[in-house]
C-alpha cells in the first residue's frame, strides 16, 4: 500500500496542510480536524482530474506530519510537559521552546520525541480494559 504524507503546520491564525509526495493535494483549516477534512476534499477533486496521480489510482494510506509547534500545541489538552519529559527524558523548559515556537528540535530530538510517542502508542495498543 503506498503512502500519502500530509505535513501539518500552524499559522499564527490556522492550520494549514500539503501533500509532500503527491502534487496538487493541500488544505487549510481553524483546527486539524478542519484541515485533515480539508485534505480529503481536496483529494476527492483531484481523484476527479483526467490525469489523476499514481498514488491515488490504489489502495493508499495517509500519514500526518507535525511541525513540533503544531504538534504540541494540537495535543495541549492531552499531553502536558511533564508527561512528555517523562516520555522523552527531555526537560519541561526545552519542550517549552519547541511548543512556543521559541526553538525548533534539531533532527535527532524530533526523532527522540516521536520514538517515545510510538513507543507510547504501541504500550496503549495493548492494553485491554
Amino acid at each position: 500500500m503506498k503512502t500519502v504524507k500530509i505535513i501539518i503546520e500552524r499559522s499564527e491564525d490556522a492550520y494549514w496542510a500539503y501533500a509532500e509526495n503527491v502534487e496538487g493535494i493541500n488544505g487549510a483549516g481553524d483546527n486539524v480536524q478542519e484541515v485533515k477534512q480539508s485534505v480529503l476534499d481536496c483529494i476527492e477533486i483531484v481523484k476527479g482530474y483526467d490525469n489523476v496521480p499514481k498514488v491515488l489510482q490504489s489502495n493508499y494510506t495517509l500519514v500526518y506530519k507535525f511541525d513540533t509547534e503544531s504538534f504540541f500545541k494540537y495535543y495541549k489538552g492531552i499531553f502536558n510537559k511533564s508527561g512528555l519529559e517523562r516520555l522523552t527524558g527531555i526537560s519541561q523548559s526545552q519542550l517549552q521552546h519547541y511548543a512556543s515556537g521559541i526553538k525548533k528540535p534539531r533532527p535527532a530530538q524530533a526523532k527522540k520525541i516521536e520514538a517515545a510517542l510510538h513507543k507510547l502508542g504501541s504500550e496503549l495498543m495493548a492494553v485491554e480494559l
